[in-house]
């Protein structure tokens, strides 16, 4: 039987947690390849993070802002974009909706 989840159940899963992972190694992923869905629910934008992998994501809902390394993009249903490796990123949502869903995947960088 292959593996699989659903964003309804992972989204269920989530009430105080903002992220989760849908796919990692359990789901046959390899390299360190994941990917997840993050729901930002703050208006202000937190501690940025950086990774050793480049990341890219996907706006499923809602209304946001990205911040990659210090410029700021808007985020709306259908926006696509890639951090690079090593490079900072925070997103924050808008506040005029209740949360930005996110889509997001890391993939290794040989």
């Amino acid at each position: 039987m292959i593996p699989y989840t659903t964003l309804d159940s992972i989204i269920a899963q989530m009430p105080e947690r903002t992220g989760h992972t849908l796919l990692d190694e359990d789901q046959g992923c390899v390299k360190g390849c994941r990917m997840g869905v993050s729901l930002y629910r703050n208006t202000e934008y937190h501690m940025p993070q950086k990774h050793d992998d480049q990341e890219g994501f996907f706006v499923l809902d809602g209304k946001g802002y990205a911040l990659i390394n210090g410029e700021e993009i808007p985020l709306l249903p259908g926006t696509a974009f890639m951090v690079p490796a090593h490079t900072d990123h925070v997103i924050r949502r808008d506040p005029s909706c209740d949360c930005c869903k996110v889509l997001w995947f890391h993939a290794a960088v040989e």
